[in-house]
């Protein structure tokens, strides 16, 4: 898949959860001063770096066992 292919996703999620996203986007405007953050780049970024979370947690249980 190209870098740069999007897709869109349509979701429904509570008004206080859209409240926090707006908050969050916010912080990363204030934050990054790199112009104007989307929500779809902060839910691209805040998804990248959970799933590299998931990733090490997931290594870690394994070299225990």
């Amino acid at each position: 898949m190209a870098e740069n292919e999007r897709i869109q996703l349509n979701v429904r999620i509570t008004k206080e959860t859209s409240l926090l996203l707006d908050e969050i986007v916010e912080y990363y405007q204030q934050g990054l001063k790199l112009g104007r953050i989307y929500k779809g780049d902060v839910l691209t970024d805040i998804i990248e770096k959970s799933h590299e979370v998931m990733n090490k947690q997931k290594r870690s249980f394994t070299k225990r066992f």
